[in-house]
């Protein structure tokens, strides 16, 4: 059953007018990579709510950080010529992060995202580069299992386990989200 933006707006208030923007393309890649059914829909709907602040922020928030700055030159992200660190900031509504995830993520989508990395601005691309991540972490099975904790921990620290930031925000979409698309 397709999500719709009034949906969007109950679980993510503040996404305001951009419910509307996100609600069909959301759809439409949770389809291609079968997040679907209400603890699927939940889960992603909350992990990428979290992470896009309420489907406000499809591009990192660029400081450059401290943690920012540490993505310049680092190898596990591919990053190893000059300039990728902010290049291949985080983007999309998990914000895809790195020249070797861009890379696999155009290949999989088939966009090429080393030459056009804001193109994971686009909300079309956006959704599709989260539930293409999504679906290649295997988070799924985590969603099956009603284990929100570890799928928001290996979207924001890369291991299960760990509390990842802003897990009681997570948490509180996750089971308005149950309650909305039940």
């Amino acid at each position: 059953m397709p999500i719709s933006s009034q949906q969007l707006l109950q679980i993510l208030p503040n996404a305001g007018a951009k419910a509307g923007v996100f609600a069909p393309v959301l759809n439409t890649a949770m389809q291609r990579f079968q997040i679907v059914g209400a603890k699927r829909a939940a889960a992603f709907i909350a992990q990428t709510g979290h992470e896009s602040g309420q489907f406000r922020w499809v591009r990192e928030i660029w400081g450059p950080t401290a943690a920012q700055a540490k993505y310049e030159g680092r190898a596990d992200l591919g990053n190893t010529v000059a300039g990728d660190g902010r290049r291949f900031c985080g983007r999309g509504l998990i914000q895809i992060t790195g020249r070797a995830n861009y890379a696999a993520c155009g290949e999989a989508l088939g966009l090429d995202l080393i030459n056009q990395p804001e193109l994971l601005e686009l909300p079309q691309h956006a959704c599709m580069s989260a539930a293409w991540w999504w679906s290649t972490h295997g988070l799924n099975t985590l969603a099956d299992a009603g284990d929100n904790a570890n799928i928001g921990s290996i979207i924001n620290t890369g291991r299960r386990g760990r509390t990842p930031n802003g897990a009681a925000e997570r948490q509180a979409f996750y089971e308005k989200a149950l309650q909305v698309l039940a």
